[in-house]
């Protein structure tokens, strides 16, 4: 699997606490956006997000986003 599975087609926007979280990149957890390790045996990994204060944030799920794991709007032209 060289390209990610796009999940959705518009973001998640969730209002997350300062700490950090694992955002799943290949497109495949079942537990989007979050990474449940559905990623092993692929080139894929998760990427760490580190908040330091609680934010509102649009987190992509067409996984093609050049801003990852945040929304660039790629989805609108998917």
């Amino acid at each position: 699997m060289t390209e990610p599975t796009i999940f959705d087609k518009k973001p998640v926007v969730l209002d997350l606490e300062a700490g950090d979280y694992w955002w799943c990149s290949c497109g495949n957890s079942k537990n989007q956006p979050y990474c449940d390790g559905a990623h092993k045996g692929t080139e894929f990994v998760p990427v760490k997000v580190t908040l330091e204060d609680s934010k509102k944030v649009a987190l992509c799920l067409c996984k093609k986003t050049n801003n990852s794991p945040f929304c660039d709007g790629t989805h609108a032209k998917l």
